[in-house]
Protein backbone atom coordinates (compact mmCIF):
# COMPACT_ATOMS: atom_id res chain seq x y z
CA UNK A 1 0.00 0.00 0.00
CA UNK A 2 3.04 2.58 0.66
CA UNK A 3 4.24 2.03 -2.91
CA UNK A 4 0.72 2.36 -4.68
CA UNK A 5 1.24 6.03 -2.60
CA UNK A 6 4.90 6.65 -3.28
CA UNK A 7 4.24 6.16 -6.97
CA UNK A 8 1.10 8.13 -6.98
CA UNK A 9 2.22 10.93 -5.27
CA UNK A 10 5.53 10.22 -7.73
CA UNK A 11 3.38 10.56 -10.78
CA UNK A 12 1.57 13.45 -10.18
CA UNK A 13 4.99 15.07 -9.05
CA UNK A 14 5.92 14.71 -12.75
CA UNK A 15 2.60 15.56 -14.16
CA UNK A 16 3.14 19.02 -12.60
CA UNK A 17 6.58 19.60 -13.71
CA UNK A 18 4.89 18.57 -17.24
CA UNK A 19 1.85 21.08 -16.92
CA UNK A 20 4.53 23.62 -15.67
CA UNK A 21 6.58 23.33 -18.78
CA UNK A 22 3.33 23.56 -21.11
CA UNK A 23 2.11 26.86 -18.97
CA UNK A 24 5.99 28.27 -19.66
CA UNK A 25 5.56 28.03 -23.20
CA UNK A 26 2.12 29.18 -23.69
CA UNK A 27 2.56 31.90 -21.80
CA UNK A 28 5.72 32.52 -23.88
CA UNK A 29 3.73 32.54 -27.11
CA UNK A 30 0.95 34.93 -25.85
CA UNK A 31 3.69 37.75 -24.60
CA UNK A 32 5.39 37.26 -27.80
CA UNK A 33 1.34 37.61 -29.91
CA UNK A 34 0.36 40.60 -27.45
CA UNK A 35 3.97 42.24 -28.20
CA UNK A 36 3.93 41.68 -31.81
CA UNK A 37 -0.02 43.34 -31.99
CA UNK A 38 1.54 46.12 -29.93
CA UNK A 39 4.18 46.80 -32.77
CA UNK A 40 2.29 46.35 -35.62
CA UNK A 41 -0.46 48.90 -33.82
CA UNK A 42 2.36 51.04 -33.37
CA UNK A 43 3.68 50.96 -36.90
CA UNK A 44 -0.16 51.50 -38.23
CA UNK A 45 0.63 55.08 -37.00
CA UNK A 46 2.75 55.78 -39.75
CA UNK A 47 1.27 56.59 -42.62
CA UNK A 48 4.15 55.44 -44.87
CA UNK A 49 3.24 51.55 -43.55
CA UNK A 50 -0.35 52.06 -43.64
CA UNK A 51 0.25 52.51 -47.56
CA UNK A 52 2.19 49.53 -47.93
CA UNK A 53 -0.17 47.57 -45.80
CA UNK A 54 -3.23 48.68 -47.69
CA UNK A 55 -0.96 48.30 -51.19
CA UNK A 56 0.07 44.86 -50.33
CA UNK A 57 -3.47 43.81 -49.45
CA UNK A 58 -4.58 45.46 -53.31
CA UNK A 59 -1.80 43.45 -54.87
CA UNK A 60 -3.03 40.42 -53.68
CA UNK A 61 -6.53 40.93 -54.60
CA UNK A 62 -5.61 42.01 -57.92
CA UNK A 63 -3.29 38.68 -57.76
CA UNK A 64 -6.29 36.46 -56.85
CA UNK A 65 -8.88 37.91 -59.37
CA UNK A 66 -6.33 37.23 -62.44
CA UNK A 67 -6.06 33.61 -61.40
CA UNK A 68 -9.51 33.15 -61.35
CA UNK A 69 -9.71 34.71 -64.92
CA UNK A 70 -7.32 32.87 -66.12
CA UNK A 71 -9.09 29.59 -64.93
CA UNK A 72 -12.70 30.75 -66.04
CA UNK A 73 -11.27 31.72 -69.56
CA UNK A 74 -9.62 28.10 -69.86
CA UNK A 75 -13.46 26.86 -69.09
CA UNK A 76 -14.72 29.52 -71.62
CA UNK A 77 -12.41 27.93 -74.27
CA UNK A 78 -13.10 23.96 -73.25
CA UNK A 79 -16.46 24.80 -73.75
CA UNK A 80 -15.92 26.09 -77.09
CA UNK A 81 -13.78 23.22 -78.07
CA UNK A 82 -16.52 20.66 -77.07
CA UNK A 83 -19.31 22.07 -79.47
Amino acid sequence: MKEFFKKAFNDMKESAKAQHEVDKAQFAAVKAESKARWEEAKAMGNPNTQKEMMQKERDEKIKEANIRKEEAESRIEAAKGNK
